[in-house]
């Protein structure tokens, strides 16, 4: 879907002042310089770079981090089992590099940053391929490569596409890195720029937790006298003694609990709220007044879905009635 001007807001206009202040000096290097590839061409030459290249033994202390994070810890296990794994039988999938546009004899890991640990940790060298790459080039050989391994989580890539435009970078850069849409890069920022960082960082990787729940968590976090709540889990040791994805039900469901409010209403009669589910194909506006409540659906399932409720009011109301005798 090549369109016209698709590299003009990251190199053919100049960044505003507060982009130049956030932007490193990698990201002011590669976005400035003329590039002639599209952001397409940029994204199919990624899945390329390491194909029919010489692969070297690089010393892992010349080795440095790439200037974009793309996870977080909490992901012990994953390394430990790669480990082993390269410990028996080799490393038998490089490592891309750079040489470091600021430190000469030195490199910066494009992709692989596990295998770069692992060999640190077993004290042997790197198997790589050193290819000379724009940043802007790197930004997307990153992102693509760990979107193909599928070993990144929802909010790890959340988080990256959030680096890219904390970089300076625009977001159809951060749409070709991961290989998604406007839509749900706009739905990974939401979470991302929402939550902070100390609860991200607390949490970690969260491997099962997907798209919705963590909406669903953005919405109870950003109350503020939830996130006060929160932050005491942060410091009790059943929380710190979980793993990730334990973490995150913790922190969830605490802040589900009574008195944690999850929809900011307005101080009249009348009550508004939306519902979504099927990530998105159903959604759902609920108005409720002093004795009428009214459900409007859209998406792409509301009309299935608006069926399937008129045939089984009967049912659902039946299933009303006995829980309020059990309650009783």
């Amino acid at each position: 879907m090549a369109r016209k001007g698709l590299l003009d807001s990251v190199m053919g206009e100049e960044p505003n002042t507060a982009q130049k202040k956030s932007r490193s000096s990698y990201a002011q290097t590669g976005a400035s310089k003329s590039m002639k590839m599209s952001l397409e061409d940029l994204a199919d030459n990624a899945k390329r770079l390491t194909d029919g290249e010489t692969v070297v033994k690089i010393d892992p202390s010349l080795i440095d981090a790439s200037f974009l994070r793309d996870r977080l810890s909490g992901d012990d296990q994953a390394f430990e089992d790669l480990k082993s794994m390269i410990a028996e039988h080799g490393q038998e999938t490089p490592v891309l590099l750079k040489p470091h546009p600021t430190k000469p004899g030195r490199y910066m890991v494009v992709f692989g940053h596990r295998r770069v640990r692992v060999a640190r940790a077993l004290k042997i060298e790197v198997r790589a391929v050193i290819r000379e790459l724009e940043d802007i080039a790197h930004v997307i050989a990153q992102g693509q490569e760990n979107t193909a391994r599928q070993d990144l989580s929802f909010i790890e890539k959340a988080l990256y596409a959030k680096s890219i435009l904390d970089q300076g970078y625009s977001k159809d850069v951060a749409m070709a890195a991961l290989t998604i849409d406007a839509t749900l890069l706009s739905r990974m920022l939401s979470v991302s720029q929402k939550i902070s960082v100390e609860f991200l960082e607390a949490v970690g990787t969260a491997k099962s937790v997907g798209r919705d729940r963590w909406e669903e968590l953005k919405k109870l976090i950003i109350i503020p006298a939830n996130k006060k709540k929160a932050a005491t889990l942060l410091e009790t040791k059943p929380f710190l003694d979980a793993n990730s994805d334990d973490r995150f039900e913790q922190l969830l469901n605490l802040l589900k609990e009574k008195g944690a409010s999850r929809i900011k209403v307005k101080s009249s009669s009348s009550q508004k709220r939306t519902w979504e589910a099927g990530e998105g194909r159903i959604k759902a506006s609920l108005n409720r007044s002093d004795k009428a409540y009214s459900i409007s659906l859209k998406s792409t399932d509301a009309e299935g879905f608006g069926e399937y409720l008129s045939e089984n009011l009967e049912a659902l109301y039946t299933a009303f009635e006995e829980q309020k005798k059990g309650k009783s």
